[in-house]
């Protein structure tokens, strides 16, 4: 495989509807879920059970879940705490990627039409967004877009 489109997407600010449709549109083959704990309450529809259930139903889409690709759960708190800023937070999560050498956990083919998912609106101050980068920096060869 010579290039890979691999799309971002986080499900706070949309429901159900617009994030199955937007995965349906841009046909997204399987779902890489980057989230430390997705499993929550809070996640509503897209708790790993129920929105690997959906994926395969409405989208005809995989599911994966990849805790290698998210942060600490150390880094995540002094985030959210706040003693720790966007780019602290950016330097420490690139240097976890490095060392979990997350580039060797998955090759290029398997990132075309996947979408990486998080909690973020956006993917500007997210963790997905850095994923993304860090691969395309190792893999090459891969156009990312934010949905």
């Amino acid at each position: 495989m010579d290039n890979a489109t691999l799309f971002t997407i986080g499900f706070t600010r949309k429901n159900a509807q617009r994030f199955f449709e937007v995965l349906r549109k841009m046909r997204v083959k399987r779902l890489i879920d980057v989230r430390l704990n997705n499993v929550s309450q809070l996640a509503g529809f897209t708790k790993r059970d129920d929105l690997a259930f959906f994926l395969r139903e409405i989208c005809e889409c995989d599911y994966e879940h990849r805790p290698a690709f998210a942060p600490t759960q150390a880094i995540l708190d002094d985030y959210k705490r706040g003693t720790m800023n966007w780019e602290e937070y950016e330097r420490a999560f690139k240097a976890l990627m490095r060392d979990r050498q997350i580039e060797s956990q998955i090759v290029l083919g398997d990132l075309d039409h996947a979408c990486l998912l998080c909690s973020e609106p956006t993917a500007q101050n997210c963790h997905r967004r850095l994923v993304a980068e860090y691969l395309r920096d190792r893999l090459g060869h891969i156009q990312i877009l934010h949905l």
